[in-house]
């Protein structure tokens, strides 16, 4: 079968680094293309070089701009790869631009779409990750799912059962064959470190867009840093807003550029909490059994909640510290990893593009 899988932004780029080597190895013929939607040498190049996958077979390089024209470049730029590429499937990861935009050019020209992680929902169409996961769902022939809500949200939504595949977490295969590699030590001596710290990753535009918000966020985090150290590695754009606002840091809220993948999984396996936005972290903390706070007010995950170590405290500042100083205080969700979350998703889903997805002969879960 003759496969095209897209890339666009760093966390495809952590989920696709288990998922090509299973696929080629169960026989199948992989172009991965890369939108560029992600371009900083920080957030694309290191961390392919650092994961070992192997170079685009075409990249895009669009870059990036508001939502509608960064859609539209993707859709542009990969209608007119397929017009010189023959495939059988277009698979798509996650909720980014890229997938979206690339799930709609292969459904116009009738080429079937493989979704992995289908089926996640926030129940907020304010978000433009919502939109994304929506419709690419709706263009999708394949749906593999982490979870039992995701496949509850595609029953729901009128999906037939029979394109529902719950393979679980493409995260957690990235997870565990890579924590074996770092060395927190070293990590944490790299950035003057010692237990116990916190760590923040924020970088959603509904915070960091809205100054106000940004600005009694980073005043809350001073204020907790008094408490307890926190380092904050910033998202390119995070980091151009807080320099917008002014903002000193404290000497314990040290502020830096983005980490590696290697290192901010070693420092989320070392933190007395990590306090985040991103929906993958939840993910990651739930299975390193380290309390997350959300910063949020829904999230698209809420295995991570209700089997995890995840907290959703909302987006009011005000909320930081008292949750932050009820983790210090010894109240933390114990996790349980959620079911096939085990480091086996990616053969799950290689085993299914072989197969004959009419009939039953599916290697793992079906739902």
């Amino acid at each position: 079968m003759r496969l095209v899988v897209i890339v666009g932004a760093r966390p495809n780029f952590i989920k696709v680094a288990p998922l090509l080597p299973a696929l080629e190895a169960a026989g199948h013929q992989v172009s991965l293309i890369h939108t560029g939607q992600h371009y900083s040498a920080a957030m694309s190049d290191e961390l392919f070089c650092e994961l070992g996958i192997r170079q685009p077979d075409a990249n895009f390089g669009v870059g990036s701009g508001s939502h509608a024209v960064q859609t539209a470049a993707v859709l542009t730029a990969f209608d007119g790869w397929l017009d010189q590429h023959e495939c059988d499937v277009v698979m798509v990861i996650g909720d980014v631009n890229s997938t979206v935009a690339c799930a709609l050019v292969a459904a116009k020209r009738n080429i079937r779409v493989a979704h992995v992680e289908a089926g996640l929902r926030s129940a907020d169409r304010s978000m433009p990750e919502e939109i994304n996961r929506i419709v690419t769902d709706a263009l999708s022939h394949w749906l593999f799912t982490p979870s039992a809500d995701a496949d509850e949200n595609l029953l729901a939504e009128g999906v037939s059962p029979d394109r529902i595949f719950r393979v679980g977490n493409i995260m957690v295969d990235a997870l565990l064959a890579n924590l074996c590699r770092v060395n927190p030590t070293d990590v944490l001596a790299r950035f003057g470190l010692a237990k116990p710290f916190g760590l923040v990753t924020l970088h959603r535009p509904a915070l960091v867009d809205d100054a106000a918000l940004l600005a009694a966020v980073l005043g809350e985090l001073a204020l907790v840093s008094g408490d307890l150290p926190l380092l904050f590695p910033c998202h390119p754009r995070t980091a151009e807003r807080i320099e917008e606002l002014g903002f000193v840091a404290p000497p314990s809220l040290k502020i830096v550029g983005p980490t590696s993948y290697l290192e901010t999984i070693a420092l989320q396996s070392q933190a007395a909490v990590v306090l985040t936005d991103s929906g993958g972290i939840q993910e990651e903390t739930t299975c390193l059994g380290v309390p997350c706070l959300t910063f949020r007010d829904n999230t698209e995950r809420p295995i991570t909640v209700s089997q995890g170590t995840n907290r959703v405290i909302g987006m009011n500042p005000a909320a930081i510290m008292p949750a932050v100083a009820a983790v210090l205080a010894g109240d933390v969700r114990h996790s349980a990893r959620p079911d096939l979350w085990d480091g086996q998703t990616a053969a799950r889903i290689a085993a299914a593009m072989v197969s004959d997805l009419d009939s039953t002969r599916l290697v793992g879960s079906r739902k």
